[in-house]
């Protein structure tokens, strides 16, 4: 029996909690400030005291609390020698980062960063094919991340929510860290950054609502990031250009198409179990994948695939985009 305990009871906190309880051999113990849990589900554990939660001895943490306090709390459970999840953003700020680093390596603690998108199969074909060099030497990439954020979750005061206030950590840069998450994972660390950001629109928020941004990465390919609070409908893309064709995948079509220089022709590359992420019933798979291989390779005692040294990369990246 794997014992799990989960830190924060919102959104992502109650979806990692569901995907827990349909594994097998997982005890979900939570804690949460709120009081009026406990009778919720006999399946869970509910504290509101977090040396309560300790008491229980889980060996598993998944910190999904707001992001200001996110490395406050995955310290005490590294301290606690325990083996620890990070929904992204990492944090606000590099403060107390190396120090948690610093632990997790001492005690050879397994850690994952909870950037999902590196379990939805068009982006994880990308990087199959940039690995497998489809398109020659990769000069240039454009990603765009656009979405309303009242419509995240359109049941709740999205003006109350982490996203739109500076103090829990939010704005768009932090909380639409995905984009720069799988551009690290595709082509390492970053040389430069210029970008504007702030807020634009009429929402009710004290964070940036856009961003868009010029990289440039140490292997000297050219990026072009925009990401906003402002979208509607929802839209994603990427379009990666090479020396021998472009890979490009949208969220509108949700095919991974190359161009093939050759011929003159777009491709479509084959994808296993694609869908959309305008399917509420399967766009779960994702975060269920990532929480499989976080407890697979804590079996294993074997790196995973976003461990915490990446996120530490890509929040170095995300305030220089900021600070810009």
């Amino acid at each position: 029996m794997i014992k799990t305990l989960v830190i924060g009871y919102g959104s992502i906190g109650k979806r990692h909690v569901k995907n827990l309880l349909t594994l097998s051999n997982i005890q979900v113990i939570v804690y949460t400030k709120r009081k009026d849990l406990e009778k919720e589900n006999k399946k869970i554990i509910f504290y509101n005291n977090l040396q309560k939660c300790l008491k229980e001895k889980p060996t598993i943490g998944i910190v999904a609390n707001e992001t200001s306090d996110h490395i406050k709390i995955a310290t005490i459970l590294a301290q606690n020698g325990i083996d620890i999840f990070l929904e992204k953003p990492l944090s606000d700020s590099i403060k107390g980062v190396n120090n948690l680093l610093k632990i997790v390596e001492k005690k050879n603690l397994i850690t994952q960063m909870g950037c999902n998108f590196r379990f939805y199969p068009p982006i994880m074909k990308i990087k199959k094919c940039i690995e497998e060099n489809r398109i020659g030497r990769i000069i240039s990439v454009q990603v765009e991340n656009g979405s309303y954020l009242p419509d995240w979750h359109p049941n709740e005061d999205y003006s109350k929510g982490y996203a739109a206030k500076q103090k829990l950590g939010g704005g768009v840069v932090l909380s639409q860290i995905h984009e720069i998450d799988y551009l690290y994972w595709f082509f390492g660390k970053i040389d430069h950054v210029s970008s504007i950001s702030g807020k634009y629109s009429d929402l009710k928020l004290d964070v940036e609502d856009i961003s868009v941004s010029i990289l440039k990465f140490k292997n000297k390919i050219i990026g072009e990031l925009h990401i906003d609070f402002l979208q509607r409908p929802q839209f994603k893309r990427c379009k990666i250009r090479g020396t021998k064709g472009s890979i490009e995948w949208n969220s509108d079509e949700n095919n991974v198409k190359k161009f093939n220089i050759k011929n003159q022709q777009w491709e479509i590359i084959p994808i296993k179990n694609n869908y959309k992420l305008s399917s509420k019933e399967k766009i779960n798979s994702m975060y269920v994948e990532e929480i499989k291989h976080f407890i697979k390779c804590v079996k294993s005692r074997t790196q995973t695939i976003n461990p915490l040294i990446q996120g530490i990369e890509t929040l170095k990246i995300a305030l220089r985009v900021k600070k810009s």
